[in-house]
């Protein structure tokens, strides 16, 4: 039986929302230049929809958080290093083994020298906030729409708690 429907990922709708207005994202809430990287997870980018899917991903992240607060990693898009945290490994109870394959992530987070780590996938995210707690490394990771929602000025200050002072207050 063929599928009457295409399955498509919320990244490449938002860029084509941001692309017709629909989203009516802007960066000027970022007054302080607060810097952003971007994890490009697994699932998505490597196994998925390939560097397409990470340029949209980008050009997303610099409308909301402005091009030059945009730093990218190296490698990055299908080139990208695995957080460790995906495939099920979050949720096998193995922490140790899960940081150690996580450290090369962590370190290549922390020479980009952004404060926020960027992740569309909440495996990542978990992951990846672990990583900085684990390692000291000191980074937030956020939620991509968390930043669209502030941009467009709807994130409620209950939605903030897990930012930094940095942006907490942003937009309020």
């Amino acid at each position: 039986m063929e599928p009457k429907f295409e399955i498509e990922s919320i990244i490449r709708l938002y860029a084509r929302w941001v692309r017709e207005g629909v989203l009516k994202v802007n960066s000027d809430w970022n007054v302080n230049n607060v810097k952003f990287t971007v994890q490009d997870p697994c699932q998505l980018v490597r196994k998925g929809y390939g560097d397409a899917v990470a340029d949209e991903l980008r050009y997303v992240i610099k409308k909301v958080v402005g091009e030059e607060n945009f730093i990218d990693t190296w490698p990055n898009k299908s080139n990208n290093y695995c957080c460790g945290g995906g495939g099920g490994s979050l949720q096998a109870g193995y922490p140790e083994a899960r940081r150690y394959y996580g450290k090369i992530k962590n370190e290549q987070i922390v020479k980009t020298g952004a404060p926020y780590v960027i992740a569309p996938c909440h495996n990542c995210h978990s992951q990846i906030h672990d990583l900085s707690e684990y390692y000291g490394a000191g980074y937030h990771v956020v939620h991509l729409w968390t930043l669209i929602a502030l941009s467009l000025g709807i994130l409620g200050e209950n939605e903030r708690e897990y930012l930094g002072e940095d942006l907490r207050n942003c937009g309020l």
